[in-house]
């Protein structure tokens, strides 16, 4: 799996955009040197008179008679962008490449174990001494992404790429390709927790129009499990007031004011046992440009498994956080600010996550929902408060256990169990949560869950191999709203397979397990799968099969949010999972994260690595025609 990490990745090219005029035309030369648009504009009005200079002298002495003019040519309009969907769907298949439709390319930008910071990358056939080494790489697992603007740059052609590292790839860490914490050494647990957080990386685009890592670059920034982490929020006075590391980096989201927000889907330290699990499980606030606070667990936030944030915001500069427990179940919760956050002053911005108040949502039979606040002594949070536990997964109820909720701090430690407690719905592993550009509607994936035994109208399935899609709108699209309206979107499934119960409903191409999720400012709608590959999936003609056999690689699609027709976009490689959305604002580049590929992927004849790549059209055009 290792290669030198120049071999996939050109060297960085300048940032200037390729003119791709003809050489000759005036547009080309006046964009290739402005300051020569006066010389060509006396130089060409000269030129320009001579046709008219000639029919005047064709006309001797005769005053009476007039020149015609030359009529001036009808300019060619500047053909509208479109970002209509017209892309040829891909063809389910399980080959080792990245599967895109003709008239596409695809680039592989960021790979674990390549050089973030100043230092030695990874190099095939040698294995890395110490986390002074590994702390400067690309973590592993590469999942969640944000893309961020420069101060300078046309954003089309650089910014800054914020990626979340959710599990070391073992393979290139260590000989036996494994990890166990339990016999780790002290260094050992330093290389593996290297190898998960996240990385800032400066990227910019060549004249030959691909994106390469800027070398160098001041922005380019790892934050890893070995990295110290303020504390801030309710919660902070049960917690040291610097936590060593962040873990289980899976999706992300973004503030308003231009920071980065990794999730942290793990609620106890698996690289490192010996550290207390309360530090785990909590959004971590770090700003890209390295100008505000240091990265901070906001704790205000609630712990649990976190999977993305998505953010509502309106005219008032209110907002509300939109989280998805990733468990089985999970509930989905959001956080409103107590205060508006500043569109001009970023600095006035830094604690506005430490205080506000943290909701779950209760989904109703009859398509509507109410947001119930986790607050000390609203909604059953008391001390000696019954937590009904995982009603949904068991035909026989559990028995009631005994939570005492004196502060809240205690709410916010032990979020999961105060939702239960609050009434919220438990959901089929909420994952992405996206917000439509005209602020009308919110999507979450709810990715699976096999173990249920007890259907709701918002979980309608038992043994849900496959997932749904729900789609919910707040009550006067604000932030601020405390009840919603929801509908089922998909359920998503196999038509052909023989159990009613895994067909699903969907509209073109089908697909299971429904994981990453984005509405790009086109409003269109984009889904990526991680199915269990060797899972079961049910009965296909008459026999057992997999999931592979059933939906082939992972794979990533639009989904049209009116007509609900999927068109597959992208097959992943052998063994992954496709994840992380980003784009350019032009949306002619998008940032797709490749994950845990097991097979031949990105370098020919050697071994795999997790992977960031850049999707293009070769004609330029936007991502989606």
């Amino acid at each position: 799996m290792s290669h030198l990490t120049d071999e996939a990745r050109a060297p960085f090219r300048d940032a200037q955009p390729k003119i791709s005029l003809g050489e000759d035309s005036l547009e080309a030369i006046v964009a290739a040197n402005p300051a020569r648009r006066t010389v060509l504009k006396n130089g060409l009005m000269g030129l320009s008179m001579l046709p008219m200079l000639g029919a005047l002298a064709a006309c001797g002495d005769d005053d009476s008679a007039s020149p015609t003019p030359t009529p001036s040519p009808t300019p060619t309009p500047t053909p509208a962008v479109s970002y209509a969907i017209s892309f040829a769907s891909v063809a389910i298949n399980s080959n080792d490449t990245v599967t895109v439709p003709a008239g596409y390319t695809v680039d592989v930008l960021l790979k674990a174990g390549d050089s973030v910071e100043t230092g030695t990358a990874y190099a095939p056939g040698s294995f890395p001494s110490s986390a002074a080494q590994t702390n400067l790489w690309a973590g592993g697992n590469h999942d969640g992404m944000e893309f961020f603007e420069l101060s300078g740059v046309n954003a089309n052609d650089g910014g800054l790429l914020a990626i979340n590292h959710e599990l070391p790839d073992y393979n290139i860490l260590f000989a036996s390709g494994s990890y166990n914490a339990a016999t780790a050494t002290a260094d050992q647990k330093a290389v593996a927790l290297s190898a998960v957080g996240v990385s800032v990386v400066e990227i910019a685009k060549g004249t030959d129009g691909r994106f390469a890592v800027k070398a160098g670059s001041r922005f380019n920034k790892r934050y890893s499990g070995n990295t110290d982490y303020r504390v801030g929020g309710p919660a902070a006075g049960l917690l040291p007031s610097m936590i060593r590391g962040t873990l289980n980096n899976c999706s992300s989201g973004r503030t308003p004011w231009g920071t980065y927000l990794t999730c942290e889907e793990t609620t106890n330290n698996y690289l490192d046992p010996t550290q207390p699990n309360n530090a785990y499980g909590w959004v971590v606030e770090i700003d890209p440009y390295q100008e505000l606070a240091a990265p901070t667990k906001r704790t205000a936030m609630g712990r649990f498994s976190h999977e993305n944030v998505a953010y509502l915001d309106d005219s008032n500069n209110r907002v509300a956080f939109y989280m998805g427990d990733d468990s089985t179940p999970g509930c989905i919760y959001k956080f409103v600010p107590d205060r508006a956050y500043s569109a001009s002053n970023r600095a006035s911005n830094v604690d506005l996550l430490d205080y506000g108040t943290l909701y779950v949502a209760r989904f109703n039979a009859d398509g509507t929902g109410q947001w119930r606040a986790l607050v000390q002594g609203q909604n059953g949070l008391v001390a000696g408060a019954s937590d009904p536990g995982n009603v949904s997964q068991s035909a026989t109820a559990p028995t009631p256990t005994t939570v005492n909720f004196n502060t809240t701090a205690d709410i916010l430690i032990n979020t999961q169990s105060a939702a239960r407690v609050a009434g919220g719905t438990l959901m089929d592993r909420p994952e992405w949560i996206t917000v439509a550009p005209n602020k009308q509607a919110i999507f979450v994936t709810l990715t699976n869950n096999s173990g249920r035994r007890v259907t709701d109208a918002a979980n309608p399935r038992v043994t849900n191999l496959h997932g749904h899609i729900l789609k919910f709108r707040e009550n006067g699209d604000s932030p601020l709203a405390t009840s919603f309206t929801w509908e089922l979107f998909l359920l998503a499934g196999n038509p052909g397979l023989a159990e009613a119960n895994l067909k699903g409903n969907i509209n073109g191409d089908y697909f299971s397990s429904p994981d990453g999720l984005r509405i790009d400012p086109q409003g269109r709608l984009w889904v990526e799968t991680d199915h269990n590959l060797t899972g079961n999936a049910g009965t296909l003609n008459g026999a057992a099969v997999n999931m592979t056999q059933a939906f082939g690689n992972n794979s990533m699609y639009h989904v049209d949010q009116t007509t609900k027709l999927s068109k597959r976009f992208l097959v992943g490689p052998t063994g992954c999972e496709i994840t992380g959305i980003a784009y350019t604002p032009d949306l002619k580049n998008f940032f797709i994260n490749i994950q845990h590929p097991t097979g031949n992927w990105p370098v020919s004849g050697q071994q795999p690595r997790s992977s960031t790549i850049v999707v293009r059209r070769t004609d330029s055009q936007p991502v989606g025609n």
